[in-house]
């Protein structure tokens, strides 16, 4: 099988027609990354708040479905599909509060170069840039930084359909606990219609890669190694005792000395992609070349869709002091990973206190697996992986691969309970639940 990059890009953008609010029924609809073929292919195609409310009170089971980059079934309906691509506006922009309202459809790719031009900016991105706004948040999607905390943290109001219709808003300002709960709120409260998100004035960056770094490094200077910028990442395949390379986003007023190496890594002389055999074509410039923070940020071009990946992703986080244990426990298991694996990325998340967060009050580091498309074997690894990162009280991402049990999840996240009752306020009968979350939360 032809090795393809976890982000294959293309500029081809492939969109649905605009049917609101009647339906399409396609032959089949898949996950972008095609692992995952969604139980139903009706799907209905709202562009108003009206639309959403008139489906969710005529509509007895349903999910809403985003720009599909999940890689597991935590969007999955066995009924029906709401989608909200077509409400992708930007709302109001308030510059002395320092906020941008806008609906949830909207991608962070169509968001950022607003902003930028209006003189403000988001405190960070995903890898990607192509994710929309509401479902980046439901998941707790991330970027990396020691004192950044994950998308879900820059948003200081929600508003959203519950499951008899009603329209309701809340905001971290006046409704601080049940904004806690509900930001991250896995598809779980209802259809989420406008997000509110704290901004601060733009900035520019510049991006660095070095390549081989020692381990040993790694392991005697990771406060430093992670600090020495913005945003830091660590790229390894387990196979050596290096990690592969290390990608450095630091402000432009960073006055830290860029030489030729950086903890014994030797600093790069092209663009690299983070797999360095394929083509740094569809990346983020690089060599320390000045750019918005849009584009410099996220590791791929904002100008490319992310078409079919053929890989499967999982994502497993730890708090901050378990950080070299957790990266030599895995180092440990290089060769038996190695063969089904294309990449892993390691990154940092600052502690939040929204409930649903894997980095509820905890600062984080985070560990992800790009793998082949071999379920047969991923799916045997993936118990073993969380069996070794059992002690370190490891949390999954939401929205990649895992198979942890509801006991364990229970257990690692103290407010799930306390969730799952406001959940069923805004929700009773189940209308926005899954199999997902039925296995995941209620069983």
């Amino acid at each position: 099988m032809k090795r393809r990059t976890f982000v294959k890009l293309s500029s081809t953008v492939v969109g649905s027609a605009v049917l609101s609010p009647l339906m399409a029924k396609e032959d089949s609809i898949k996950n972008w990354a095609g692992n995952i073929t969604y139980s139903t292919s009706q799907i209905d195609y709202a562009k108003s708040i009206e639309d959403v409310q008139q489906f969710v009170k005529n509509t007895n089971q349903f999910k809403v479905l985003g720009t599909r980059h999940c890689f597991n079934r935590i969007a999955d309906s066995k009924d029906r599909f709401l989608s909200l691509k077509n409400m992708d506006n930007v709302v109001s922009l308030d510059t002395a509060k320092k906020t941008v309202t806008v609906e949830s459809g909207i991608t962070y790719g169509k968001l950022s170069p607003y902003l930028h031009e209006k003189g403000f900016a988001l405190h960070n991105l995903a890898s990607l840039p192509h994710i929309s706004v509401a479902g980046g948040i439901a998941t707790a999607t991330h970027g990396s930084g020691v004192k950044n905390g994950n998308l879900s943290t820059a948003v200081s109001g929600l508003e959203f359909v519950a499951a008899d219709g009603s329209l309701h808003t809340i905001s971290k300002e006046k409704n601080k606990e049940e904004f806690n709960a509900l930001v991250v709120g896995l598809g779980a409260i209802g259809v989420i219609t406008k997000v509110t998100l704290d901004i601060q004035p733009t900035f520019m960056m510049r991006q660095y890669v070095y390549e081989q770094l020692p381990m040993a490094q790694w392991r005697d200077h990771f406060s430093e190694i992670m600090s020495a910028g913005y945003s830091v990442s660590l790229f390894t395949d387990w196979q050596s005792e290096s990690i592969n390379e290390v990608w450095i986003k630091r402000l432009d007023n960073d006055k830290t000395v860029d030489g030729k190496n950086f903890f014994d890594a030797k600093a790069s002389t092209k663009n690299m992609h983070p797999i360095a055999t394929l083509s740094a074509e569809n990346c983020t410039e690089q060599m320390g070349v000045s750019g918005p923070w849009y584009e410099r940020l996220p590791h791929f071009k904002m100008g490319f869709t992310p078409s079919s990946g053929e890989e499967l992703q999982a994502e497993y986080f730890v708090p901050m002091k378990h950080a070299v244990e957790t990266i030599q426990t895995i180092a440990r298991m290089g060769k038996q990973i190695g063969p089904h694996l294309f990449i892993s990325e390691i990154r940092t998340i600052a502690a939040d206190d929204l409930w649903m967060s894997p980095c509820y009050q905890q600062d984080c580091i985070a560990i992800h697996f790009t793998w082949k498309p071999e379920w047969d074997a991923v799916s045997k690894l993936l118990p073993v992986i969380e069996k070794e990162l059992a002690p370190f009280q490891a949390r999954p991402h939401w929205g990649k691969l895992f198979t942890m049990n509801s006991v364990q999840l229970h257990s690692h996240y103290k407010k799930l309970i306390d969730f799952k009752k406001l959940v069923e306020r805004y929700d009773p009968k189940g209308k926005f639940r899954n199999e997902f979350l039925k296995a995941n939360l209620y069983s």
